[in-house]
């Protein structure tokens, strides 16, 4: 008997190798050796590497610098900015307790981001964007100009720019706009509906598909894949969270993208080497490797 802690099997390996476009290799049990490993078994053989905060990002371009198949994005989630700002009293980020470091603590971190991606290993900037799910009312300036920083920043140096958005889609697109967003930009984690994925794809933005794509309850994300142009569709994890489906609940890590990939050919109607030419281009493209 499996238990629901015990890491899913091995799948069936892809033949055409793709990338996982967001995974967090830092947050996942194995060591980064043995996540690569398992996940080129597979036909996985690169992985994007997503800082969420200063020491997450330091890690992912170290660990970008040191593994060539990985590359490493940068940047403050956006419920880490407000954390910053205003500190975290009463927990409400469910991380460590946080003294409140006010403008000029946003202003710090994000220069360390500056300095971070414009290191060559660092290819996108990352993720960044607005959270209304954990972060109140009183966070949402501080998430905004750590947003419209971390566009500059990516601008700025050329890379692609990680968008982490939930329950937000409306002030994030208008932001982006606002902004110009970065020739590349990639909605990580994609959460809108087919009509978001239709302004998505005029904008030419990518959208990026992870295992909630597989969820029972995901029919819009399903209807969002459909008529997303194949050219601006990448894959990812997200580990360790977000298993696809039979695995839900279950640690996540890079060599399940195959579950993933399969369940997204079908819903398009094509075959899985179709799927996984198509993504394996984008991803680098998207990501300028």
């Amino acid at each position: 008997m499996s238990s629901k802690q015990d890491p899913p099997p091995l799948p069936e390996p892809l033949r055409v190798a793709v990338a996982d476009a967001h995974t967090h290799l830092d947050m996942q049990d194995s060591t980064v050796a043995e996540a690569l490993e398992s996940a080129a078994a597979v036909g996985v053989t690169t992985v994007v590497q997503v800082g969420c905060d200063l020491k997450g990002s330091r890690w992912a371009a170290e660990t970008a610098g040191a593994y060539e198949n990985v590359h490493a994005a940068v940047a403050l989630h956006p419920n880490e900015a407000p954390r910053i700002v205003h500190g975290d009293p009463d927990g409400w980020s469910r991380q460590d307790a946080r003294e409140a470091g006010g403008e000029a603590a946003l202003d710090e971190a994000l220069a360390e981001i500056d300095r971070l991606a414009a290191l060559e290993q660092v290819l996108g900037v990352g993720e960044t964007g607005l959270d209304y799910f954990r972060t109140g009312p009183e966070g949402v300036a501080a998430q905004e100009r750590s947003f419209r920083a971390h566009i500059e920043i990516a601008k700025r140096h050329g890379k692609a720019l990680v968008i982490h958005d939930r329950d937000a889609h409306a002030d994030v697109l208008r932001i982006l706009a606002e902004e110009g967003a970065p020739e590349r930009t990639v909605f990580h984690c994609y959460s809108g509906d087919a009509e978001m994925a239709r302004i998505c794809a005029d904008a030419g933005y990518y959208l990026s598909f992870a295992g909630n794509v597989t969820f029972k309850n995901a029919q819009s994300l399903r209807d969002a894949l459909k008529i997303a142009p194949s050219e601006l569709i990448l894959v990812e994890t997200d580990a360790p969270f977000l298993t696809p489906a039979p695995y839900r609940g279950r640690p996540n890590a890079p060599y399940l993208i195959p579950v993933t990939l399969r369940a997204m050919a079908e819903v398009r109607g094509i075959g899985e080497d179709a799927m996984a030419e198509a993504i394996a281009r984008n991803t680098a493209r998207a990501f300028g490797y």
